[in-house]
């Protein structure tokens, strides 16, 4: 058995996308999942299954909750194990920056250019940090007036989603020890 996070896109941001968690643990036990536990209403989920291929799980547990929910809902699945290396990569990576630090999980493995696409984008203050599917993005104060973000990840690299570093090393905490 294995112990995999699943972090959702784009849940529970308006009247039209809502997946409550008790509904998201609901469909991932139907789909086999054990020892279900979530953390947050925005779609991070911890599980045992016996499936050893994260984008194959991703892909039923996407098309699952399409049809419990009636909307498409982008899931990445990494490795609790995993989980905890993005954490420690974090802590190393923003060691002394002071605005916010972004995570964004890419659903597929980046471009070998990956790192020289965001380099191009970046702006003063701002930095991205490509480690293999996980791009750490090292911004100013505020998210939304930097030029990288998520959105800007999406744009050159494909599919991802992104939870704070914070939010990443409270799951670590969480839910890797226990993998």
């Amino acid at each position: 058995m294995t112990r995999v996070v699943a972090l959702l896109r784009a849940i529970n941001l308006g009247a039209k996308r809502r997946f409550p968690m008790a509904e998201v643990i609901r469909v991932v036990e139907g789909l086999g999942g054990t020892e279900v536990s979530t953390h947050l209403a925005t779609g991070n989920v911890c599980f045992t299954t016996d499936v050893d291929d994260p984008q194959g799980l991703a892909t039923r547990l996407e098309r699952a909750f399409e049809a419990d929910r009636g909307f498409e809902v982008p899931v990445v699945v990494l490795r609790a194990d995993d989980l905890a290396q993005v954490a420690a990569d974090a802590e190393e990576i923003g060691a002394g920056h002071v605005g916010q630090h972004l995570v964004s999980f890419l659903r597929d493995p980046a471009p070998p250019d990956a790192q020289e696409l965001l380099d191009a984008i970046e702006a003063p203050g701002e930095r991205a940090v490509v480690r293999g599917q996980v791009v750490h993005l090292l911004l100013g104060e505020t998210v939304r007036e930097s030029r990288l973000g998520n959105a800007a990840v999406e744009k050159h690299l494909g599919l991802a989603t992104a939870r704070s570093a914070q939010v990443v090393e409270t799951m670590a905490q969480k839910w890797a020890s226990r993998s």
